[in-house]
């Protein structure tokens, strides 16, 4: 397979490949989670918005310089910068987030075939995982960007063919109606309080500027024949995922106006057994013919595969080629680094499908991944791309700033209590809530500490007020000439145009 499919992706499969990724089983199955949960409601399922803003940043920020450098992943930039001991450190913390999306998609199929196909949710997690393992393997990016075509096309049709069946259920309130008044449970449209607004604020950015921060994202761009269809892959995307976005949200509507007792689901509701991340499967299992439940479990089948493959890729890409060979193995050989790729994908995997159980909440392997792409991984990459006075520094300290910062403030969701209380922090029910916008106060840190420490070094080294024996990071070395270009790949080549001599040979071949 190779890595970024020989950067021959066209702009029709590149903008099916970019949308298919992002609307993965945790977009689907969280969109109507938030939406059902009496105590966020539609203002507060952001994710199907969010895609917008973070494909529309991405188009005019970081497509171009990241496509015209020719990077094999988002990880070039700081190894060639940085060198290989902070790469190896980030590379970390860029693996994890992919693990957890693999996580996240795979819980979204997970609860939907246990619930409709009365299959136990250990058995459909491992079977949801093994396929997206399995053809993963076959064929890398080419096989992904063309079977994501496929699943587009069946996610559209067939959320959308079971939203009029759910409507017109016996048991189904009007949705109009239930929207701004209490029937079964608080409207599902949501409230935002004003003390909630910074806190919406923050989770708006997170989940919208958090994915930049992911190899998911930049290998799409990278794949494309040009700077241009990168990015005009990303303004298509932009406007496309927010209308896929409707059906979970009439979905998790359609949930929120139903009198639970008259159906065979029975009392109490699902909010009440505690089943809210259950929420799509259950109302497409009792409120639907089971024909059309079936569908669904196809729609939300394809979603978990077009997503959970590209999580796959993406981890695969940065540890064999930023850690395994340029860091491990820097002599390795192709054959090596095909089999390094291929067990890659298994042990990525492996990893987020172990994780599925620790937890079955979509919107929290979503939320947490997010957390860590936007604290740690989104500063990072701002820094080494667009301010030259960054460095190995600057790099390690600001991410340990941000880490301990946003550990000092606290995560409900893994039962951290807060150490630093910031303005509006309030006990409820036993638990801190933050309610200032600390996921970016805590990113926005980490870059200021970033660009502090990266010109204090230089400003110490370069005065020769520390000696330069000390300089482990060598922060006073010349860039070569041609700017930061993909590691292994000819300067002088103008290879980005489609027609490029070197664009049918791979970057990193593993042909099967």
């Amino acid at each position: 397979m190779a890595l970024l499919g020989n950067r021959g992706i066209s702009l029709v499969v590149g903008i099916f490949t970019m949308t298919a990724t992002w609307v993965g089983g945790g977009f689907i199955v969280g969109t109507a989670e938030a939406v059902y949960n009496p105590s966020m409601g539609l203002i507060w399922a952001v994710m199907p918005v969010t895609a917008t803003l973070c494909f529309i940043i991405g188009g005019v920020f970081f497509a171009g310089p990241m496509r015209d450098n020719r990077y094999i992943t988002m990880m070039d930039p700081f190894h060639i910068k940085y060198g290989s001991v902070t790469t190896a450190t980030l590379a970390i913390a860029a693996l994890a987030s992919e693990v957890m999306w693999v996580a996240g998609t795979l819980i979204g199929l997970g609860v939907t075939m246990s619930v409709i196909l009365d299959l136990s949710y250990t058995v459909s997690i491992w079977i949801s995982a093994a396929v997206a393992i399995s053809y993963t393997l076959l064929g890398g990016l080419y096989s992904v960007a063309y079977t994501d075509v496929i699943q587009l096309v069946l996610i559209f049709i067939s959320l959308w063919l079971c939203v009029p069946f759910a409507m017109m259920s016996p048991a189904t309130a009007d949705i109009t109606v239930t929207s701004f008044n209490n029937s079964f449970q608080p409207p599902w449209v949501g409230s935002l309080e004003t003390q909630g607004i910074w806190l919406w604020i923050d989770n708006f950015l997170l989940l919208g500027l958090g994915n930049l921060g992911l190899q998911n994202f930049h290998q799409r761009t990278l794949s494309a024949t040009s700077s241009a269809t990168a990015k005009t892959c990303c303004f298509t995307a932009a406007f496309i995922v927010p209308t896929l976005g409707i059906p979970p949200i009439l979905l998790g509507a359609v949930a929120a106006s139903t009198d639970w007792n008259l159906t065979a689901y029975g009392s109490p509701s699902p909010y009440e057994r505690g089943e809210t991340g259950m929420i799509l499967p259950i109302t497409l299992s009792y409120l639907t013919p089971p024909y059309i439940s079936i569908i669904g479990i196809g729609a939300v089948a394809a979603a978990v595969m077009s997503s959970t493959d590209s999580a796959l890729l993406s981890a695969a890409s940065i540890f064999s080629s930023n850690i395994y060979k340029n860091i491990l193995r820097t002599q390795a050989s192709d054959t090596e680094v095909q089999t390094v790729i291929r067990v890659s994908v298994v042990l990525v995997g492996l990893l987020g499908t172990c994780l599925t159980f620790q937890d079955s909440s979509v919107l929290l392997m979503w939320m947490l991944r997010s957390d860590l792409t936007y604290t740690v991984m989104l500063p990072q990459l701002i820094c080494v791309l667009f301010f030259s006075v960054s460095n190995g520094y600057g790099a390690v300290l600001g991410c340990v700033t941000g880490v301990v910062l946003r550990l000092l403030c606290g995560e409900p969701l893994l039962g951290i209590q807060p150490v630093i209380h910031f303005p509006g922090c309030t006990l409820v029910d036993g638990v801190y809530v933050q309610y200032s916008p600390i996921r970016t106060i805590c990113m926005l840190s980490s870059m200021a500490a970033i660009l502090t420490f990266s010109w204090l070094a230089s400003q110490l080294f370069g005065a020769g007020l520390l000696p330069a024996c000390c300089d482990v990071f060598d922060v006073n070395r010349k860039q070569p000439p041609g700017g930061t270009k993909a590691l292994g790949e000819d300067h002088s080549t103008k290879a980005s145009e489609p027609g490029s001599a070197d664009v049918s040979e791979p970057m990193l071949d593993s042909t099967c």
